[in-house]
C-alpha cells in the first residue's frame, strides 16, 4: 500500500486541502522535526514548501521512496541531492495565477510610481506627479510557458499596444511565438520586458549588459523568474545611469546583502521572492497534491515529472 508524506500541521489541514486520501493510500504529516515512523514505507514524498535541499535529508532513509513532489515550480536546487531511482515532479501550474498577479503588480507599481507615493505617505508629502500607464505599452514576455500565458491573460484589460512572445523556441501558433535566437532584435522594441523563462544553464545570465544596452530608453525590465537570468551588476549600472527601471522579485544573491548597491539604485522596485506566496498558492497546492495521490491509487503515470526515474 503506497504511503505519502504531506508538508502539513496536522490532519485537519490537510483534509481541508487535499480531501480524504484515495482507497489504498495511506498519509502521514512531516513538516519538519522529528521523522515520522512511516520512514520505512513511505513512497511519495511532499517537500514542505520555501524549503531547501535539506529537506531531502530524510530520503537516505527511505527504502521505498519512488517519487518527490516539490511545491515550487523551479527545482534545480533539489537536482543534486535527489536519490538515484527517485522520479523528481515539480509544482509547474500551482503558481502561475499568484506569479502572474505580481508581475502585472509590479508594472503597475513601478510605473505609476506608487513605491513612491508609498514612501512620500510615511513621510507625509503631498507630490503628485505623471507615472508611466500599462497601456500603449509594448510589452515582451520572455518565456511563454504557464506563466507566461497566465500573464498575457491578465494584461489584456490594460490595452497594451502589443504582446510579443518569446520561448525557447519557435511556435507558429496562434499565437505567435519567437524563438529565444531571435531576443536581440526583440529587446529594442520594447517598452516593458518581462522575465519568467526557467531557469537553466542556458538561460542563466540571459539578460546581461549587452541585452540591457538594447532596451530603449525609458523601458521597465520586470523579473519574476530567477535572480540569476539577469546579471545584476549590468543591471545597476544602467540603473545609475537613469536610463532603465526595474520591477524584481528575484535578484541574485538571495537574500539580497544590506550593503548590495541594487538596494539604493534609482528608479527599481524590489519585492523578496514572494512570486507565488499568496492565497491562491494551498487550494492549488492541494489540488496538485489530490491528483498525484489519485494516480498514485490508481498506478497511473504521475503528472509534472521533470525527472524520470531510472533503475
Amino acid at each position: 500500500m503506497p504511503t505519502a508524506w504531506l508538508p502539513y500541521n496536522d490532519p485537519q489541514e490537510a483534509l481541508r486541502l487535499v480531501g480524504p486520501p484515495p482507497p489504498g493510500i495511506t498519509i502521514d504529516l512531516y513538516h519538519g522535526g522529528p521523522y515520522p515512523q512511516s520512514i520505512d514505507v513511505v513512497t511519495f514524498y511532499v517537500l514542505p514548501y520555501m524549503s531547501g535541499p535539506e529537506v531531502l535529508a530524510p530520503c537516505a532513509n527511505m527504502p521505498k521512496l519512488a517519487a518527490v513532489q516539490t511545491l515550487t515550480a523551479g527545482y534545480e536546487q533539489f537536482l543534486p541531492h535527489l536519490p538515484a531511482g527517485v522520479t523528481l515532479c515539480n509544482a509547474a501550474g500551482v503558481h502561475d495565477a499568484s506569479t502572474a498577479e505580481l508581475a502585472v503588480g509590479l508594472i503597475l507599481a513601478r510605473g505609476r510610481e506608487l513605491d513612491h507615493h508609498a514612501r512620500n505617505q510615511s513621510a507625509r508629502t503631498w507630490s503628485p506627479g505623471f507615472g508611466t500607464s500599462l497601456a500603449d505599452r509594448r510589452v515582451l514576455i520572455i518565456g511563454y510557458g504557464n506563466v507566461g500565458r497566465a500573464i498575457e491573460q491578465r494584461l489584456q484589460g490594460f490595452e497594451p499596444a502589443s504582446i510579443t512572445r518569446v520561448a525557447r523556441t519557435a511556435r507558429s501558433g496562434p499565437p505567435h511565438v519567437h524563438a529565444i535566437s531571435e531576443l536581440h532584435e526583440l529587446l529594442p522594441t520594447a517598452d516593458v520586458a518581462i522575465v519568467i523563462a526557467p531557469h537553466t544553464p542556458e538561460t542563466e545570465g540571459l539578460i546581461s549588459s549587452r541585452e540591457l544596452a538594447l532596451l530603449p530608453d525609458g523601458a521597465l525590465l520586470v523579473n519574476v523568474a530567477r535572480g540569476r537570468l539577469v546579471d545584476t551588476q549590468a543591471l545597476v549600472s544602467e540603473l545609475e545611469k537613469g536610463r532603465l527601471s526595474a520591477a524584481v522579485d528575484v535578484v541574485e544573491p538571495e537574500p539580497l546583502p544590506e550593503d548590495h548597491p541594487l538596494w539604493t539604485a534609482p528608479n527599481i522596485l524590489i519585492t523578496p521572492h514572494v512570486g507565488g506566496m499568496s492565497s491562491a498558492f494551498a487550494p492549488r497546492a492541494g489540488r496538485l497534491i489530490a491528483q498525484q495521490l489519485e494516480r498514485l491509487s490508481q498506478g497511473r503515470p504521475l503528472e509534472n515529472v521533470v525527472v524520470e526515474a531510472t533503475s
